[in-house]
């Protein structure tokens, strides 16, 4: 069951922690972000912004540059944008470190041409993005609101795909980690084995057979687990208690807000169906709606008349689909949303202090 948190009670000092703003691209999801999480800070919340999306706009927005490094913007409102190149390059450097304490060092060079081969393979971007949200989401939360850097994070995420992809990887890895872990398992029950038969010592001495058996192979006469296998257990292990971290969190409505962005238009419509039913097969909850750049009220003319009338058939269809998700519209403005007067505009119509067009019924 969906926990109804938006969009009052995100400000409640109860509120949740984190939050994720998605949906397909153009529909407005970096100025929803950016104006919520302004309408944070002016609460009184330290809030960062993080952008997830390769192609950055945040910046823009705001008319600052930004980079992987929290900047202020006011108040208490920081913003970074994630460099996805940046986070591969650090994810790997990572991996580098922990294979080449397990392998022999005639293996160094296999393990520089595997990573290369890593850095352009399909999802390498999700899997070192997600690594760097779990490390954010899990140093907020470990702290009292007030002890930490972040009372709130709010992200603003790629378009749908590739958020699906990434709210789905800890899920994901911590499978693939728990395999790994069962065959390490296996293997070291194996290795007893040998040992048994062996009288006491492992088929073969350290060092020799295949060069990646070295990670397996036990202590001469010792009957132990060599430093290296243990090694790999407790980086498995960590990983897998990274993953599920992350994971309890995306699951909890009351440290999790995913806030979805649609506009009044088929294509964007069908695409948030879909993605609604994906996100609940994951169990991510849903907390809010924001139905984007809805016409206004009043005399239009007769071409945005039409317009208008088309878009009431799409506003029902919103209605119809996603009644048990909270809602709110907020108007298509004047002029293009930039700076903080016009995102401050967007807020207060977010937070209910002005009014924009409020869903019926």
């Amino acid at each position: 069951m969906t926990r109804s948190v938006f969009p009052g009670s995100l400000l409640a000092s109860d509120g949740p922690r984190i939050l994720f703003v998605g949906g397909k691209g153009g529909v407005g999801k970096t100025t929803t972000a950016s104006a919520l999480a302004l309408e944070l800070a002016r609460a009184g919340r330290r809030c960062l912004l993080v952008s997830t999306d390769p192609a950055h706009s945040l910046g823009d927005i705001f008319g600052v540059e930004l980079t992987a490094t929290p900047r202020k913007l006011r108040g208490g409102l920081h913003a970074l944008e994630l460099d996805p190149d940046r986070q591969v390059v650090r994810y790997l450097d990572q991996v580098r470190e922990n294979m080449q304490g397990l392998v022999r060092p005639a293996m160094y060079h296999e393990i520089e041409r595997q990573l290369e081969l890593s850095r352009q393979a399909p999802g390498a971007v999700e899997a070192a993005t997600m690594d760097r949200i779990s490390q954010l989401m899990a140093d907020t939360v470990r702290r009292p609101r007030g002890e930490g850097d972040w009372d709130v994070l709010v992200f603003d995420t790629a378009p749908t795909g590739h958020t699906l992809r990434l709210l789905s990887l800890p899920e994901i890895m911590a499978a693939w980690t728990d395999g790994l872990l069962r065959t390490r398992q296996r293997s070291d029950a194996w290795g007893r084995a040998l040992e048994r038969l062996s009288g006491g010592r492992a088929a073969e001495a350290p060092g020799e057979g295949d060069e990646l058996s070295y990670i397996d192979q036990v202590e001469e006469g010792g009957g132990h687990q060599d430093a290296r296998s243990r090694r790999i257990r407790e980086v498995l292990l960590e990983r897998r208690r990274k993953f599920t971290r992350a994971r309890r969190l995306l699951l909890d409505p009351a440290v999790t807000a995913f806030i979805w962005v649609l506009i009044p238009e088929k294509l964007p419509i069908l695409e948030s169906e879909k993605a609604i039913r994906t996100l609940d097969e994951h169990r991510v909850p849903v907390a809010g709606m924001v139905v984007n750049r809805v016409l206004p009220r009043g005399d239009l003319g007769a071409f945005l008349e039409s317009r208008r009338a088309q878009e009431e058939e799409y506003l029902a269809r919103i209605r119809k689909h996603f009644s048990r998700i909270p809602r709110i519209q907020v108007p298509l403005l004047a002029r293009d949303v930039e700076g903080m007067e016009t995102l401050e505009q967007v807020g207060r119509i977010l937070m209910g202090g002005e009014r924009g067009s409020p869903p019926p019924g």
